[in-house]
């Protein structure tokens, strides 16, 4: 599990520019086949060796300045309650302001570790100005620049020093099927048809579920914890302080999950927000399932469930290789083929691949098919094996893996999903020098 580190702040102070650079560090090593980063708000990070999520408050918040006030409140209050540290920022161009005082106020009291940070320290003058911020009562801060980069060393060792050890998750812990989706997909009526109690208080409010909830759940001799997540609401629409809440909620939810079972509304398709949840269960390499709910309202004529599943394959590649199941909650259709599904991709996530097996398999195709010369230099693959991950990782062992290009490890990861049924779940390919 992940710690998750917030950063708060009014705005305009730099919040951005330094979220951007620590993911960006990081995805430029860890995306550099996907390419996109897709949630601008959220990242993955590590220093030091140790993984945290990285969560800019700044984007959630949309409206001038005036809005702002009302709201920053809720957010830092907010972020006191989900993140394990928080960041806040202040600008030394500014100086001292009402709002930053506010925010000083609210986290004199938390118990949790708070980093303040003053931002756009790029000469000795504005290393002087800073010394202002000791008003503030948060004690000593860190002067960085984050257009640069300066400075944000210190402050990241001391945050991960700061960060609580999360206890590994016990390996009898029963799965996890995280139920996600953008508000009123039909999520929580999902769950309740499964269960057959109203477990929950479904209305027609968009993001009545404001928690993910754990349910146990016991069917074809296979049990797991269903959890219902808040909706996940379009970034400009995340208005409200519960809204950003449930967002936090969200990628906690997706983190902490081996499977999402990602609800949409057939009435509005694949929309822009559902694929950002997409791409975010695919970052985090969670096994997916996506439902396609109120299919019973769909016009038939004119979409058929194979145009359906052709638009959606075309906006997740190259991961296509993702169940997709039409259901209507309503009328119970299809909603237990749901559970069997998730429960297949939960088992390909967990396959455990021989050694001997998988080269047997692979070795006469890649010599067949070897990946193409470079430079006059040969490649040549010797010898495959899994990883010991909780999700499926290999390692191809060769002369010079400098050489293979994503094209080739995309035709390898192909060759792994025709030989061995990986279904549903991301898996990673990474070339090693023998």
């Amino acid at each position: 599990m992940s710690n998750i580190v917030a950063v708060v702040g009014r705005p305009n102070v730099g919040k951005s520019t330094f979220f951007n650079r620590l993911i960006k560090r990081r995805e430029a090593i860890v995306d550099a086949v996907s390419g996109v980063t897709r949630d601008r708000h959220y990242g993955k990070t590590d220093w030091n060796g140790k993984e945290f999520s990285l969560i800019d408050t700044g984007g959630y918040v949309v409206g001038s300045d005036d809005v702002f006030e009302a709201e920053i409140d809720k957010q830092v209050e907010l972020a006191i309650d989900e993140a394990d540290a928080i960041i806040f920022m202040v600008d030394v161009e500014s100086g001292v302001t009402g709002m930053d005082e506010d925010v000083a106020q609210l986290l004199r009291k938390v118990k949790k570790p708070v980093f303040l940070v003053v931002n756009k320290v790029d000469n000795n003058k504005r290393l002087e100005d800073a010394v202002e911020f000791y008003s503030l009562g948060l004690g000593d801060y860190y002067a960085i620049a984050s257009i640069n980069g300066s400075g944000t060393g210190d402050l990241l060792d001391a945050v991960v020093e700061a960060l609580p050890e999360k206890e590994e998750i016990e390996g009898d812990e029963l799965p996890r099927f995280a139920v996600v989706g953008r508000p009123n997909a039909g999520k929580s009526s999902f769950i309740n048809a499964l269960i057959g109690e109203d477990r929950y208080i479904v209305t027609d409010i968009a993001g009545t579920t404001r928690d993910s909830i754990d349910t146990k759940y016991n069917r074809f001799g296979f049990e797991f914890n269903l959890v219902d997540t808040a909706g996940i609401r379009r970034k400009t629409k995340v208005k409200d302080d519960l809204e950003f809440y449930s967002v936090m909620r969200s990628v906690r939810a997706i983190e902490h999950c081996d499977v999402c079972l990602l609800v949409l509304d057939a009435t509005r398709g694949f929309d822009g927000q559902v694929q950002n949840i997409f791409w975010l269960a695919e970052r985090n390499r969670k096994g997916i399932v996506i439902l396609v709910n109120k299919w019973d309202l769909v016009d038939k004529d004119t979409k058929t469930a194979k145009e359906f599943e052709q638009h959606i394959r075309k906006q997740i590649a190259p991961f296509t290789d993702v169940p997709i199941v039409f259901i209507s909650v309503l009328n119970k259709q299809r909603i237990f083929k749901a559970i069997e599904t998730a429960v297949e991709v939960y088992k390909n996530r967990t396959k455990r691949i021989k050694t001997s097996v998988l080269n047997e398999a692979l070795l006469p195709i890649i010599e067949h098919q070897p990946p193409p010369a470079n430079k006059g230099k040969f490649v040549k693959i010797k010898y495959i094996m899994q990883l010991p991950t909780p999700q499926p990782q290999f390692a191809f062992f060769c002369n010079l893996p400098q050489y293979v290009k994503d094209p080739y490890r995309r035709f390898l990861e192909n060759k792994l999903r025709e030989q061995f049924d990986f279904n549903g779940v991301p898996i990673s390919v990474y070339m090693r020098k023998k």
